[in-house]
């Protein structure tokens, strides 16, 4: 196996760990609405775990390998550039809002804790399929 092998593949690995965080995101949204809690719970410490799987392959890569610059012009690379600046900067937002949401919820404080994912949770999603977005974009469209 050769280096250039791994970034390749390590843009594809973090797009997949981001999906699947996100899937459970969203089955863990669709169990709560049933009153399931412990699917519920299930489903979102396992969407926490993906994210933090994908963060800790993210950091490796960056410290690792260079940063694929998008190569579009003209009015995709200003689309690109507002999808990738909303998506950091909510990125960077929403990791403390799942902790602080997760600990709500682990000491029974469930209205704070509802209260708190009602925002987190679209902030969440709307990481994760930028995240998609930013994804196909630098690798398939320039």
């Amino acid at each position: 196996m050769t280096t250039d092998f791994w970034p390749t593949w390590l843009p594809l690995l973090n797009a997949i760990l981001i999906g699947i965080s996100g899937i459970f995101l969203l089955t863990g949204f669709y169990f709560i609405r049933r009153q399931q809690v412990a699917y519920h719970q299930r489903c979102m410490i396992t969407a926490t775990v993906f994210a933090a799987l994908f963060l800790v392959v993210y950091v490796t890569r960056a410290l690792l390998f260079e940063t694929k610059l998008f190569a579009g012009e003209g009015l995709v690379r200003v689309a690109y550039l507002g999808i990738l600046g909303s998506h950091m900067v909510l990125a960077v937002i929403v990791g403390p809002l799942v902790l602080v949401t997760i600990a709500l919820a682990l000491r029974r404080s469930f209205t704070r804790h509802r209260r708190l994912a009602r925002i987190t949770l679209p902030m969440w999603l709307y990481v994760v399929a930028t995240g998609w977005i930013v994804y196909l974009m630098l690798h398939y469209l320039a």
